[in-house]
């Protein structure tokens, strides 16, 4: 039974992990603009646009990717019956997985690749972990 709920709250973890990310991403264009003409819904249309893209337009993807993996690891923690720490970081290695995947298909510049990988995946994981975990 420990083992079941581990494995259902990082399921759960990265469905809902998942919706908060794709909300913050779509919610992006609304509160930054991207810049004029420019087709942000491709690969392609992100590559031509990126000599316009200012530092701000990356904030939102970063607290898409770091809210979404605090949510995620948040569920695991709070459903897991032991272990809650290994759940954080399970949830926190998957969409670090899906952060590289990312990195690779979109076009991003560099400094952002880093700061997104190095600093939005385990950092919020284990902070998802640390607000989670029971007091003693």
């Amino acid at each position: 039974m420990t083992i079941l709920r581990l494995i259902l709250g990082i399921v759960l973890g990265l469905i809902v992990g998942s919706i908060v990310n794709m909300a913050l991403v779509m919610a992006s264009g609304y509160v930054i603009p991207p810049p004029m003409g420019a087709d942000m819904t491709t690969a392609e249309g992100i590559r031509a646009a990126l000599p316009l893209l200012e530092p701000r337009h990356f904030l939102f993807p970063f607290l898409a990717h770091a809210f979404g993996t605090l949510v995620g690891a948040v569920i695991a923690v709070k459903i897991a019956s032991q272990r809650k720490h290994i759940g954080a970081l399970v949830v926190g290695a998957l969409f670090f997985v899906g952060g590289v995947m990312a990195a690779r298909m979109i076009p991003a510049p560099t400094w952002f690749i880093a700061v997104d990988l190095l600093c939005a995946y385990f950092p919020f994981a284990w902070l998802g972990y640390m607000l989670a975990r029971p007091r003693q």
